[in-house]
C-alpha cells in the first residue's frame, strides 16, 4: 500500500469534516471524493476505527505537537515548564478553532487509552528529552504529563476558557515541580 494514498485519504477525510462541519463523514463520502470505491479504503486502513484514529493521529501532531517550540537557552525545568504551557495551550486553541476535527480526536483518540498513549509518545519523547531522563517506555514523562490532564482531557474543556486557567496551572507545576529532581 502507498503511503502517498494512506497520506491522501486522511487529508481528504480531514478535509471533508472541515467542511461539512461535522464529524460523522461516512466511508462512502469519502470514497466518492476520492473516486475509489468504498471497499478499495480497506486497502489501507484495517476498518473506520483504524481510519478515523489515523485521521486524528496526523490531525493531532499537525495542530498540537508541531506549534509546540521552546527557548533551549532556558534550564531543563524551565524549558518543560514552557512547553507544557505551549501544550495545553495548544490543545485548548484547537478545541476553540476546530470544534469538529477536536470532537474526533476526543471520539478516537482521548477515549481510547491505547490510541492514546501512542498518540502522546511524540509528546513523552519531547518531555523525555527535555529532561535527558532516557527512560526507555516514558513512564516519568508520561506521569509529568499525566499530573495535568485537567488542561488536555476533553471531560475538562469547559474550564479551559475560565479566567483562572492560567493560575490553576501554576498551582499544578508548582505540585510537580519539587518531584522532577527526584524522580
Amino acid at each position: 500500500m502507498s503511503q502517498l494514498t494512506r497520506t491522501k485519504i486522511i487529508a481528504v477525510a480531514e478535509a471533508l469534516i472541515t467542511q461539512t462541519g461535522d464529524a460523522a463523514v461516512t466511508l462512502d463520502q469519502i470514497s466518492q471524493e476520492l473516486g475509489i470505491t468504498h471497499a478499495a479504503l480497506y486497502k489501507h486502513f484495517q476498518n473506520k476505527r483504524d481510519l478515523w484514529e489515523a485521521v486524528s493521529a496526523a490531525w493531532f501532531q499537525r495542530t498540537i505537537i508541531t506549534k509546540i517550540t521552546v527557548d533551549t537557552t532556558l534550564l531543563p525545568k524551565e524549558q518543560l515548564h514552557a512547553w507544557l504551557w505551549a501544550f495545553v495551550n495548544a490543545k485548548k486553541q484547537a478545541y476553540n478553532t476546530n470544534p469538529q476535527m477536536f470532537t474526533l480526536n476526543t471520539q478516537y483518540i482521548d477515549n481510547n487509552p491505547e490510541a492514546l498513549r501512542t498518540v502522546l509518545t511524540s509528546a513523552y519523547q519531547a518531555i523525555d528529552e527535555l529532561l535527558d531522563y532516557h527512560d526507555t517506555n516514558y513512564e516519568r514523562a508520561e506521569t509529568i504529563l499525566a499530573a495535568f490532564s485537567v488542561f488536555t482531557l476533553p471531560n475538562f474543556k469547559d474550564t479551559w476558557n475560565s479566567s483562572d486557567y492560567e493560575h490553576r496551572f501554576e498551582l499544578v507545576w508548582k505540585l510537580i515541580e519539587p518531584g522532577l529532581q527526584s524522580f
